[in-house]
């Protein structure tokens, strides 16, 4: 059994949209951080958008170091209904996405890793598919831009199984959920392409 791990960089302002603010604090304990996070993965589950951003700026790369070589070479799975020709080792979710992943949870093997992808994210918080969530806060405010968690969310309770903290002032806070009593994930509709 495999669990569904997310790692999503946020602004202190809860902004999750073109990250590109993290490059002032990314130092190397960030790299063996994230080289950490790839090594107990078997494959990434990812949104359209985040797939076609990371696979324009990674596949260039080719296998300069070992994590752009795991990274390139490591399954992806990509949740859209418009991706119609993946490439970057990527195939498309089918069908009810959710069901889709609780399957690929249930095979044996390592974590299954979300990178960004704040509207899948979302999804998966709905269906209680989310084994770890690991919320990188880097202190800055961007202002304005897409928020991780919409107005309109069910409530939910997570415990905190501990922190890594960087010389940057970045911080990841590592999350598990705690289940309600007879809560149970359910089907729903196909997450936004």
């Amino acid at each position: 059994m495999s669990k569904l791990v997310a790692v999503i960089y946020l602004s202190m302002d809860g902004v999750v949209e073109e990250p590109s603010w993290t490059a002032p604090f990314r130092t190397d304990d960030h790299g063996k951080f994230q080289a950490g996070q790839l090594a107990r993965s078997r494959a990434l589950v990812l949104g359209r958008k985040t797939y076609e951003g990371m696979s324009k700026a990674w596949s260039t790369m080719g296998d300069a170091d070992e994590g752009a070589a795991r990274l390139n070479h490591m399954p992806k799975y990509v949740a859209s209904t418009t991706l119609k020709n993946p490439q970057w080792n990527a195939a498309v979710l089918k069908g009810n996405v959710a069901e889709a992943v609780a399957g690929l949870k249930g095979e044996p093997g390592r974590d299954l890793l979300v990178y960004g992808s704040g509207r899948l994210v979302n999804y998966f918080l709905e269906h209680h598919l989310i084994d770890e969530l690991k919320l990188f806060l880097h202190p800055v405010v961007v202002g304005g831009g897409q928020r991780l968690f919409p107005d309109s969310g069910d409530s939910t309770t997570w415990t905190l199984a501990g922190t890594t903290t960087f010389d940057s002032g970045a911080i990841v806070l590592d999350y598990r959920p705690i289940a309600a009593a007879g809560s149970a994930p359910e089907a729903k509709a196909r997450p936004p392409a």
